[in-house]
């Protein structure tokens, strides 16, 4: 008789992550069985062999995978609960796919290609190259390859995916959105036989059937997926590859509220695996970190296509009304543009942060304004389907016809949404095809379903929200035009500058990758603001240096760790006094904090409920996980290393 350690996928107790269980057969770490919990029959995995206890034991039911989970993804589940200082079973509850026990027919969503891997011969640029005999020098650990926009980063991941396949090692591609796992796809499957996708928008057979194939697989496989993909339970790792790595989506929302390139990072430590992180806008935190730590950075500064034109970049100053003759929130000049480009057979790109129609409704005569009962944030217009909605709780009502309040039919829409510009633009240009992409967007409208109508140009405006400005190489662009660049830079959060830095730097690099002369026409209220001006010029030294050294001063990260706590209660009074109540508590637990707070959170009120939060800055991680235990469980909320205090 066996003894082991099984840690259940479901939380039994709070503090009780594994319990040791009996079976006849000897079951290497890893294993997935089933067991019993009281009356409940729960899945788990088999950590470690023990010797018998003093005590009666229950018997392992079954075992659900004959192949073991791979020793590294054990150890990082491991790291994961504790440095997110969180419970095991919610990390195995990210790690592994769900329906894990049922039976299924293998219908893997993998993608096979005719084409043998050496079929198409490339001629490398010199920062190519450079990157290429820095990644094959190492023997493992991470670079940070810091390429421009349209300077070749997808063709140095697929040499790198060649050179772990010739070792016999697997590797992992991840990228930001599902939206631009189609276009990595069609470039890697030019260059190998057989490419593994896994993401959330798969059924729940789908995605089982393709970790079934990836864990049992005795030959080396490419995996292409977002964030979750990291967790394929690949036996031989040898590259993972972090796309666009600045992206905030890398960062789960959800608890265990991991980074994947935190998680990443350990990974690939426990395979002996190199770890690519790839961007033309790497978050200021990560590059000091490379910067300041062994990691390598290998730079591209020059585009993969030596005719490469760069595109001509107009500012419209939106203060100055003269610029909007023709129409009220589409200056002259990107007009002008819209029809020149048009006229070529060039696509064109509209980009603006802000999904619906519009962003206020509210009576011209009183003043009222249709706002969310549960959220008190305005109700946002959608006129196709004649509702007002709530983007945060999901409440929608009909639109007025007269103000419920002083019964004026005065009822103006005031702001503009991805809707609004759609709208507008299909009256300008009544015989061509319009497409919007944004939140709203049905499954059959995504960029991930269309992308091929994206790449052969038969749409000819693309209007979107953050979606379309990541990582896109759309061959017939012409134009890109940013209806209001400064949308997020007002925010109140630490990194609202770099977000608007990086998404204009994405947005303009949409352009700029072939022989064929491109424009940016860039609308806002703050011409001259540092961030707007770097992001245009994608000048990233500049934008690095000046924000690093504002970080420093104030301290935020990488000077500092945060700890970002916050409380939900019925009424707007309990908030106020529990949260008094914690930050003067933690004052009290330790002397190395900074605490800023108790305030309302950036969205006070969520669903009939009042939300006030508090930071912890501190220099040293470990004090902020101490302090997670003095937070009450109940109402409360913590998140370590947030990217964002909204």
């Amino acid at each position: 008789m066996y003894f082991y350690l099984v840690s259940p996928i479901k939380i039994v107790r709070a503090h009780d992550y594994s319990f040791t269980y009996s079976s006849e057969d000897k079951l290497p770490p890893g294993t997935i069985v089933t067991i019993e919990v009281g009356k409940n029959h729960l899945t788990g995995v088999v950590l470690q062999e023990v010797r018998q206890p003093d005590f009666t034991v229950k018997p392992i039911d079954s075992i659900v995978e004959k192949s073991p989970l791979p020793l590294p993804l054990i150890q990082t589940a491991l790291w994961m609960s504790s440095y997110y200082a969180t419970h095991l079973a919610t990390v195995w509850q990210t790690i592994l796919p769900s329906g894990l026990t049922k039976n299924r027919r293998p219908t893997p969503d993998k993608i096979t290609s005719n084409a043998p891997s050496n079929r198409i011969k490339k001629v490398f640029t010199k920062d190519q190259q450079a990157a290429l005999q820095t990644i094959e020098t190492m023997l493992s650990g991470t670079i940070l390859l810091h390429g421009i926009t349209g300077s070749g980063k997808t063709l140095v991941y697929i040499e790198a995916a060649k050179q772990a396949l010739k070792e016999e090692l697997s590797s992992i591609i991840l990228v930001p959105e599902i939206a631009l796992t189609s276009q990595l796809v069609s470039e890697f499957s030019k260059h190998f036989p057989k490419i593994i996708l896994t993401h959330s928008k798969q059924t729940e057979a789908q995605r089982h059937a393709a970790w079934k194939e990836i864990i049992n697989s005795s030959d080396p496989v490419i995996v292409i997926g977002p964030r979750s993909a990291l967790f394929a339970p690949v036996q031989q790792l040898g590259l993972i590859v972090i796309d666009e790595c600045h992206e905030p989506s890398f960062k789960q929302e959800q608890s265990p509220r991991y980074s994947a390139l935190r998680a990443a990072s350990i990974l690939a430590r426990q395979h002996n695996a190199k770890l690519i992180l790839g961007s033309a806008t790497p978050a200021v935190a990560d590059y000091y970190l490379a910067k300041h730590s062994n990691s390598a950075i290998a730079s591209m500064t020059t585009p993969a296509r030596t005719d490469a034109v760069k595109p001509s970049i107009t500012l419209v100053d939106m203060t100055k009304r003269q610029n909007f003759s023709e129409h009220q929130f589409l200056s002259n000049p990107l007009l002008q543009s819209l029809r020149l480009a048009l006229k070529n057979n060039r696509q064109a790109l509209i980009f603006h942060n802000r999904r619906g129609t519009a962003a206020v409704t509210l009576c011209e005569s009183c003043g009222w304004q249709a706002g969310c009962p549960r959220c008190f944030v305005p109700l946002t217009l959608h006129a196709d389907k004649h509702q007002l909605s709530c983007h945060i709780c999901g409440f929608s009502t009909s639109v007025p016809t007269s103000c419920p309040e002083c019964h004026n039919a005065d009822i103006i829409h005031k702001g503009i949404g991805t809707k609004r510009i759609e709208s507008e633009l299909k009256k300008l240009f009544l015989n061509k095809k319009i497409v919007r992409f944004d939140g709203d967007s049905t499954p059959e409208e995504t960029v991930d379903v269309q992308y091929d109508k994206l790449k052969n140009g038969s749409i000819d405006i693309i209007i979107g929200t953050q979606v379309i400005a990541k990582g896109l190489d759309l061959p017939n662009l012409g134009v890109v035009g940013v209806v209001q660049a400064d949308a997020g830079l007002l925010l109140p959060d630490y990194a609202a500058a770099e977000r608007t830095f990086q998404l204009l730097a994405q947005v303009v690099g949409r352009v700029g990758r072939s022989h064929n002369p491109t424009e940016v026409i860039v609308q806002t209220y703050h011409p001259s603001h540092p961030s707007i001006v770097d992001g245009l010029r994608q000048n990233y030294a500049d934008f690095y240096k000046r924000t690093i050294a504002q970080r420093q001063k104030t301290s935020f990260p990488p000077f500092v760790y945060l700890l970002k706590l916050t409380c939900t209660y019925k009424t707007e009074k309990s908030a106020v006094n529990n949260s008094q109540k914690i930050a003067q508590l933690l004052k009290t637990k330790s002397q190395d904090i900074e605490i800023l707070g108790p305030t309302p959170a950036f969205y006070e009120r969520v669903r009939d409920t009042y939300r006030w939060q508090i930071i912890v800055k501190s220099p040293q991680r470990r004090q902020l996980i101490n302090l997670i235990k003095y937070i009450p469980p109940a109402h409360w909320q913590y998140e370590l290393d947030p990217i964002s205090l909204l």
